[in-house]
């Protein structure tokens, strides 16, 4: 993450630039931008990939809304051809390949052979696929919250430091988490709440209901990033912590510091209505800004 982080800065400050300030925008459409771009930046895909990128989640969140399996299977099709693309591209190009993580995935070994095609698609769409959306999700939940709560935009243009604005972050996620659910298969019998499952039974994990248990927050609502951190399971917690928590919380940190650097108010459009994203995912489907 050292390492990553200046690029991603650089892909935050970039895409920042070009907003018009003031204008509008929608804090969506921005995520998902900056979402491909620290993607490509970091697995050293081609620029040329942004808008097919963008026109895929697209077709993702369209499919995942309407719950249609053929249709979740096509768009993940879709995805798998054009990671292959990529990866035919290093397998001829030998040792002219570039070097970044898919060349290095191409290459890599495990127990003394090399990984499979299926292999490596599998390892990239898990790094990608989801994150690309969640990102975009998370941009929209952050940036609306602190256009609705100017005193912690203010708090957070102030200099804090890199923990505390973290600490920001996942409060305002826990607070309106865009990750709603998780399907899970016991392995054994356990009770869950009350509620007994058998082993091999497959139950719905709703985090959106966990983060704003009352009996573990009180008002769920109320913002305290210290006191509800050890509770929050918007990243998992312990052993099922997300593997990805980290750079995660470095887009989102950069972005959110890039959008404030840029801005000296962040507000509502009083002119067009926020509309709230379907489940199987949370957060909003667009969420219209006026930056200042």
């Amino acid at each position: 993450m050292t390492a990553l982080e200046p690029a991603i800065h650089q892909v935050a400050a970039d895409l920042t630039a070009q907003l018009a300030v003031p204008g509008p925008i929608d804090a969506v459409a921005v995520g998902s931008r900056f979402a491909v771009r620290a993607q490509t930046s970091w697995l050293g895909w081609p620029a040329e990939l942004e808008d097919v990128l963008l026109e895929w989640m697209h077709h993702h969140r369209a499919a995942a809304r309407s719950r249609d399996r053929s249709r979740t299977a096509a768009v993940a099709q879709q995805f798998d051809t054009i990671i292959r693309s990529l990866i035919d591209v290093r397998r001829a190009a030998g040792g002219d390949a570039p070097d970044d993580v898919t060349t290095d995935l191409v290459h890599g070994r495990l127990e003394g052979r090399e990984l499979a095609d299926e292999e490596i698609v599998s390892i990239l769409r898990n790094w990608t696929g989801g994150d690309l959306g969640s990102m975009a999700l998370c941009a929209g939940v952050v940036l609306t919250y602190l256009a609705d709560h100017p005193d912690l935009q203010a708090r957070m243009r102030s200099g804090v430091s890199d923990r505390e604005f973290e600490a920001i972050l996942n409060e305002i996620l826990r607070i309106d988490d865009p990750f709603v659910a998780n399907r899970r298969i016991t392995t054994e019998p356990v009770t869950v709440g009350g509620r007994r499952f058998a082993a091999g039974e497959q139950g719905l994990l709703n985090w959106t209901t966990a983060n704003r248990d009352p009996r573990m927050f009180g008002d769920p609502d109320a913002f305290d990033p210290v006191g509800n951190a050890p509770y929050n399971l918007v990243y998992g917690i312990r052993k099922h912590v997300c593997p990805g928590r980290a750079l995660a919380t470095l887009e989102l940190r950069a972005l959110t510091r890039a959008v404030l650097d840029a801005t000296t108010m962040i507000e509502a459009d009083p002119g067009r209505t926020r509309e709230r994203e379907l489940p199987p995912a949370g957060g909003f489907a667009t969420a219209p800004l006026w930056l200042r």
